[in-house]
């Protein structure tokens, strides 16, 4: 019986080191691709950095993107949440040869939650960074700390720690289509002869139920169409209600304010109009005095 089992050893070996070599495999395939970083799991979401070039894109600019993927249900947040939820934020200071990192933020989208109406994504959104190096033609070492806020039927805040170098010149993957596709749902300036663009403008903020009354001229046939008012240094701006659907290429919006006081608040500060439909979104600026 020790002879046979003697001589079953050299076999076990063999298997056992096939086994190990077998379980290696799976490890080595979670790897992140070039111009990717690894998956990091947080709650009910997980999150990473992409990198890569888009046609339309200045000439030799390094893009890189903050991708976030939502469970089933869950929601995330623009940069002006609506009447609840958290906007994310991005801390780049732990990076090296980074001047500036520019978030750029995707056309967003309205849906309701526990406390009204929040304003922001689900599935899935990337938010394309524009990079600036300290010391052109050498490599970024991005380090990036996201906070942001998932909303189902409660809300609960999430933080990822993320790192992507970004090689001089060639970033990551050439022509990527996912960064593309949400480079592309970031809002083009508004122009004269391009839609959606802003319409008639009414302003009634001396009111006793003071309230702005905001035309929008979209495309024909555009659907998604939607409109969000952005106000600075913290002024608050209630998220407009639609008052009916697109007829004649025109939609009608109205922003009620709470108070006289509330309305006061923006007189003469740059607004920031956010035009969105499926067939492009737009910022237009608009200062009431």
């Amino acid at each position: 019986m020790m002879t046979d089992s003697l001589l079953l050893l050299p076999s076990l070996r063999l298997f056992a080191g096939s086994l190990v070599f077998g379980l290696s495999l799976p490890a080595a395939c979670l790897a992140a691709p070039p111009g990717e970083s690894p998956w990091v799991k947080e709650n009910f979401s997980k999150a990473r950095l992409v990198s890569g070039t888009v046609g339309g894109a200045d000439n030799g600019e390094l893009l890189a993107g903050v991708q976030i993927r939502l469970e089933p249900g869950w929601k995330t947040y623009w940069r002006t949440p609506g009447d609840s939820g958290v906007p994310p934020s991005f801390d780049w200071s732990g990076s090296k040869n980074l001047k500036e990192a520019q978030v750029l933020y995707p056309a967003p989208h309205r849906f309701a939650d526990a406390s009204g109406t929040a304003i922001g994504y689900e599935d899935e959104v990337v938010f394309p960074v524009k990079i600036t190096p300290e010391r052109e033609g050498e490599p970024v070492e991005l380090k990036l700390n996201v906070d942001y806020g998932l909303c189902k039927t409660l809300c609960i805040p999430s933080q990822a720690s993320l790192s992507l170098e970004l090689p001089p010149h060639t970033v990551g993957k050439g022509d990527d289509p996912l960064l593309a596709r949400f480079f592309n749902l970031v809002p083009k300036p508004a122009e004269t002869d391009r839609l959606p663009s802003l319409g008639g403008v009414e302003a009634k903020l001396d009111d006793a139920k003071p309230h702005l009354i905001i035309d929008v001229n979209f495309p024909d046939g555009a659907t998604g169409t939607d409109l969000f008012v952005e106000a600075p240094s913290g002024a608050f701006v209630p998220v407009p209600k639609p008052l009916g659907p697109v007829e004649s290429s025109k939609q009608r919006f109205m922003v009620g304010f709470a108070s006289p006081a509330e309305a006061a608040a923006i007189k003469g500060k740059p607004l920031t109009l956010t035009l969105v439909s499926d067939e492009g979104a737009r910022e237009a600026n608009l200062t009431l005095e």
